[in-house]
């Protein structure tokens, strides 16, 4: 049995109709059901995207969430990704502070190690992307923030399941429309 704070990765493939993400998000909220994370965006049919969320609960709370969804009917499938062998990523942009001289050269060091890339320059900031699994945006979060964070941003997880594998996922819940 899970335990009650497993994180639990989710992937519906829904209509790509205005009001989506207000229905679905307003549903799970209205059920008490908290979205750790959630990234939308198309596929590649663009009648179509892929909404992933995560969500902290036992085994019951995924059971729950997945049937909630599945009940939808601009929602097309739903799979449980963390079941299955996955990649997944987050992506980060932020801006910290970093006057000219060894500052923004011990900045640059730490962006190389964490595979990053500074993406903006300006008189006494830098913007920094970096892209990874969430434990790793995280730790270089809490890296650099001795350098003083001016503003951070950070998609939503997004996760593909990996090529060869079993897919655990549910009945299709309604057919897409036809354009």
């Amino acid at each position: 049995m899970a335990s009650p704070n497993q994180r639990h990765l989710l992937s519906a493939l829904v209509q790509n109709v205005p009001g989506v993400l207000a229905h679905i998000s307003g549903m799970l909220a209205s059920r008490g059901y908290n979205i750790d994370s959630l990234a939308v965006g198309e596929t590649e049919d663009p009648t179509l995207s892929r909404m992933t969320f995560v969500v902290v609960g036992d085994d019951q709370v995924l059971d729950q969430v997945r049937k909630q969804l599945e009940k939808i009917v601009t929602v097309v499938r739903v799979l449980d990704i963390s079941a299955n062998d996955y990649v997944e990523r987050d992506l980060l942009l932020v801006k910290v502070t970093a006057p000219a001289g060894g500052v923004r050269s011990e900045i640059r060091e730490l962006v190389d190690i964490f595979r990053g890339q500074i993406v903006d320059v300006g008189e006494g900031e830098v913007m920094i992307e970096i892209s990874g699994r969430a434990n790793k945006v995280q730790a270089f979060i809490e890296r650099i923030d001795r350098y003083g964070i001016v503003e951070l941003v950070r998609t939503g997880r997004i996760a593909m399941v990996r090529s060869g594998s079993q897919i655990t996922s549910s009945e299709p819940a309604a057919e897409p429309v036809q354009a």
